[in-house]
Parts: C-alpha cells; sequence; structure tokens
C-alpha cells in the first residue's frame, strides 16, 4: 500500500513549464544568462527548444522560476513569460493515493520581493472535482477574491483574472491558488502569462 510519505512531489507530478521570450536583439545571452543564474538546487531541470520543465517541490519550483524572470528583466528589455503550473499527476504518470486520500495538499510558497514590477493575464484550471457533482468554479472565484484582498487583481479580462505587482506577489497569487485548490483537487493547471518591462505598460 502506498503511503503518503513515498509520494514525493515529482511523483505526484508537481513542475513548471515555462517559455521565457525576451524582445531584444541580445535574447540569446539574457535568457541563458537568466536560466544559468538561478539556484538549481533540489530540482530537476530540463531545458529544450521551446520550455523549460522544473520539478520538485513547491516552494522550490516558483523561486526559481522567479530567480530566472528576475534576472531576465534586470537586462531592462521588454519580455514575457508563459508559465504553466500542475500537480496531480497529469497524463504520462502515475499516482496511487492512499485509500481516503483525494489530493495532496502543500505549504504555500513565500518569496522574497524582487523590484520588478510584473502584469499578468492568469487562469486556474482544476481538471478533477468530483466527477458531474463536483464544483469547480467556487475555487477559481474564492481565488480571484483573495488576489483582491492581497491588492494583486488588477481586473478581468476575457478568459483571463490581470493582476498587477511585484513579480514575487504576482507569483505567489498564482501558485498558492493553484496549491490550496490542489489540496482539495488532485489535478489542477493554472496558466499565467507575465510581461515586464513592457513600453506600453501603465503608470
Amino acid at each position: 500500500m502506498t503511503e503518503l510519505s513515498d509520494i514525493t512531489p515529482e511523483a505526484y507530478g508537481v513542475g513548471a513549464r515555462f517559455t521565457l521570450s525576451v524582445y531584444d536583439s541580445d535574447y540569446v545571452s539574457i535568457i541563458l544568462g537568466a536560466l544559468r543564474s538561478a539556484d538549481a538546487d533540489g530540482l530537476t531541470i530540463e531545458t529544450d527548444d521551446i520550455s523549460t520543465w522544473v520539478t520538485g517541490s513547491e516552494q522550490r519550483v516558483i523561486s526559481y522560476v522567479r530567480d530566472v524572470v528576475a534576472a531576465a528583466a534586470a537586462s531592462g528589455a521588454h519580455l514575457s513569460v508563459a508559465l504553466m503550473l500542475s500537480r496531480g499527476c497529469p497524463a504520462g504518470m502515475t499516482c496511487e493515493l492512499p485509500s481516503g486520500v483525494r489530493a495532496l495538499g502543500a505549504d504555500p510558497v513565500a518569496l522574497e520581493a524582487t523590484g520588478v514590477r510584473a502584469r499578468a493575464h492568469w487562469s486556474l484550471y482544476p481538471l478533477l472535482d468530483g466527477g458531474s457533482e463536483g464544483d469547480h468554479l467556487t475555487p477559481i472565484l474564492e481565488a480571484i477574491e483573495k488576489a483582491k484582498s492581497e491588492g494583486v487583481y488588477d481586473g478581468l479580462d476575457h478568459g483571463a483574472t490581470r493582476l498587477d505587482a511585484d513579480l514575487a506577489r504576482v507569483l505567489e497569487t498564482v501558485a498558492n491558488a493553484w496549491i490550496g485548490v490542489g489540496s482539495v483537487v488532485q489535478h489542477v493547471t493554472t496558466h499565467v502569462t507575465i510581461s515586464i518591462n513592457s513600453p506600453g505598460t501603465p503608470a
């Protein structure tokens, strides 16, 4: 029988896939330099020609993403990040939970501020909520209300919630909603597109 202590974050499918796009002629060195500069301790990282996959504990994964993005932002170039977080044994992975356990929770993440302003479009997807009687909308609305209370919320756009705050606060909001819903729903993904140093950013 599988015990809770046997299920590592990696085995549970905790991870991030992100693509960093830099709108500058020196984009190659900015992207590769940012990836090299971030602390990879305790993580498994795979980078290919499309994106980077990172797996490990929620705190370490989100900290790594923050460090990579903040390092790239320090160049002053306009950049965007397409980030997907997933947890709960997605396709291609197997996960046997102990009897009576529907999902595994995790501690909320906490990040140091970066001094980098980030604007983002964010969507949250609980992918398994008890079949036809499951309620997937309630945790989404609760996550939006929490973003409002934290001062990160900046409105609703078609198909997404707009966030505007320090990069660390944006990532915390996104990650902690993902973790919170994941404590009761096994498979949860969230997607966020982040824009930094855009020439069109409102004051």
